[in-house]
């Protein structure tokens, strides 16, 4: 029986019900693993029709068998993709990434636990709340648990026996009151945990039943007239409201959140989670997806909703979302805010997953000033089907009103970014009247002329900030006059004159670009860019024409005084009427009967 015959009967041998798939290549390696509601119409729809993206008809290819896993319900189904995916990694799932162990508090298993940051996490019956992708954050718990709580800081193994045996003497942490002493048996193991617990209940957000406990104490204590014992709590009691004032949102309506945020790049997806814990942010943290096969933006947050709950050891019944998902967790009610408090957390979440998002970009950048460069011109060179990289593109733009002072601007990109010593700007010659296709065959022709005079680098690759015709008039002196071998590509403008499509090929064919997608920003930001180059030169020059025309044919007056006259006077008429005393004032006598006169005498003439 061929591969395809045996695939196919695994196929139509699906059942509808919801589980998990994997798709197997010529050497029996997993290549994808997927989830399903229902399972034989997912994995139906891979063989069906050719898909948009190119590298899901890659994945298509290379599948040579299946297998599959019911499971009772769609929750099960997205818990075992994660799981598997973890296990084997395959080659066409999106892949976490995670090289950097964030840190965690460990509450040590012991008789006196010790307190610290930690990143290695070692299965000993330690307690250990995170990760934290903040060390501003974890600090800044840790620093207020000290300041609270008497919490020791050495290693010694502090077992009944040993501090019976009085192997043990108080250090200076016990002399500054930063620990009672449990070395010498002056604390109890009771007294200790009572700490410890309390420590827990900070960590985990709820400081407000840590507050209203020291009130009632402090309270207590001032009835008794112990004010200076009652005095040590006002001043704990004054942390943890400190405490409080920079963690807690100021509402009381979300109490136990998990709060979710998504963005993403042509590469990777970033999704970040906030954890809410009686109305206190405890948890912020982030995760890289690197992307394989264009997944939606749905499928790659299911994963991430499931690992960050998981990672964070997360039960609160509650989840934000930015966008509603396909699968639902049992026991778990999502909602996706339009407003309120619940709008401001997620607001919130986002602006985590961009700064972090920022953040990778900056630090890959500065390992490699170019990646993102060469990036971007492999992704021009794939989207339009050229035989190499596009280092060099050059763009061209023409500039006129009714045909007057046309001119024309080139604006060069090299490595991506533009390369503005290189742009060139041309007078139109040859052209009378308003003749784009005219004038753009001109400047086409006079620059490639001369480059291939002077022995020039070519391009790589020329746009026209047209459509068809500029790229037939491109064409036509590229190819037919010049006999040259440089790829064509032009920007077409809507009705508002925004970039709406990228054309490639003759006969010109439309390339699938988003509006949204990087790379369609950057030809929109080069046609913006020599649009603006070719209208600045054009200003300039009728500029000049009509505000200095007269006042060149002057025997004597150069360009300095020119323009002090024009900056005084605003126009040649103005000039032209003043008297002898006033232009005097701004240039001199000796100059300004020489313009004074020259206007008089044409008068009179």
């Amino acid at each position: 029986m061929k591969q395809s015959d045996k695939l196919k009967e695994q196929i139509n041998s699906l059942p509808e019900q919801p589980g998990v798939y994997q798709f197997f290549n010529y050497t029996d390696e997993i290549i994808y693993v997927g989830k399903a509601k229902n399972l034989k119409k997912r994995v139906g729809s891979y063989f069906n029709k050719v898909h948009e993206h190119g590298k899901t008809n890659v994945l298509v290819k290379n599948i040579m068998s299946l297998k599959y896993i019911v499971v009772e319900t769609e929750e099960d189904a997205l818990l075992l993709e994660n799981n598997l995916i973890k296990e084997y990694q395959p080659r066409y799932n999106v892949l976490l990434k995670d090289g950097k162990t964030y840190p965690s508090i460990c509450i040590t298993n012991e008789a006196y636990p010790r307190i610290f940051k930690t990143r290695n996490i070692i299965r000993n019956g330690s307690r250990y709340y995170g990760p934290y992708s903040s060390n501003y954050t974890i600090n800044s718990i840790l620093e207020i648990i000290h300041q609270l709580y008497p919490i020791r800081t050495c290693r010694l193994p502090l077992v009944d026996e040993n501090i019976k045996k009085g192997k043990f003497k108080v250090c200076l942490q016990y002399h500054i009151h930063k620990c009672n002493g449990p070395c010498e048996g002056k604390e109890s193991v009771e007294q200790y945990k009572k700490h410890i617990e309390q420590i827990e209940h900070i960590i985990q957000g709820d400081a407000n039943q840590i507050s209203k406990y020291l009130l009632n104490q402090m309270q207590q204590l001032a009835s008794e007239y112990k004010f200076e014992e009652a005095h040590i709590l006002k001043i704990k009691f004054d942390l943890i409201e400190n405490y409080k004032s920079k963690s807690i949102i100021s509402n009381s309506i979300v109490e136990d959140t998990d709060v979710f945020a998504y963005d993403d790049n042509e590469n990777s997806a970033y999704i970040n989670i906030l954890r809410i814990s009686k109305g206190s942010i405890i948890q912020g943290y982030t995760i890289e997806y690197k992307k394989r096969l264009d997944e939606e933006k749905e499928e790659i947050m299911e994963m991430a909703v499931v690992e960050l709950r998981e990672r964070l050891k997360s039960t609160s019944k509650e989840i934000v979302l930015p966008f509603k998902l396909n699968f639902n967790l049992k026991g778990i009610t999502s909602i996706v805010p339009q407003r309120g408090d619940r709008k401001k957390l997620l607001d919130l979440s986002l602006q985590n997953v961009r700064q972090y998002k920022l953040d990778k970009l900056k630090q890959a950048e500065k390992l490699n000033p170019d990646q993102r460069a060469i990036q971007l011109i492999e992704a021009i060179k794939e989207k339009l089907g050229l035989s190499k990289l596009p280092m060099q593109i050059e763009c061209f733009d023409n500039s006129n009103i009714q045909g007057t002072d046309a001119v024309a601007g080139c604006v060069v990109y090299i490595k991506g970014k533009p390369a503005k010593k290189e742009y060139r700007k041309y007078n139109i010659k040859t052209v009378i009247g308003p003749d784009d296709y005219a004038s753009m065959r001109e400047v086409v022709s006079r620059r490639y002329k001369r480059m291939i005079e002077e022995d020039s680098a070519l391009p790589d690759l020329i746009i026209a900030d047209g459509g068809i015709g500029q790229m037939e008039i491109i064409r036509q002196v590229i190819e037919d006059d010049l006999k040259l071998k440089i790829p064509i590509a032009g920007l077409a403008k809507n009705e508002k004159h925004r970039t709406h499509e990228v054309l490639v090929g003759f006969p010109p064919q439309v390339v699938g670009i988003k509006p949204n997608d990087q790379l369609f920003k950057f030809f929109a930001g080069m046609q913006d860019e020599v649009h603006r180059f070719a209208i600045t030169f054009h200003r300039d020059k009728r500029s000049k024409a009509q505000t200095t025309s007269e006042l060149d044919s002057i025997s004597g007056i150069g360009e300095k005084t020119k323009n002090e006259l024009i900056k005084h006077f605003k126009s040649v008429k103005r000039i032209k009427n003043a008297e002898l005393n006033e232009i005097e004032k701004i240039i001199g006598t000796n100059r300004a009967t020489i313009v004074y006169n020259y206007f008089k005498d044409k008068i009179t003439r």
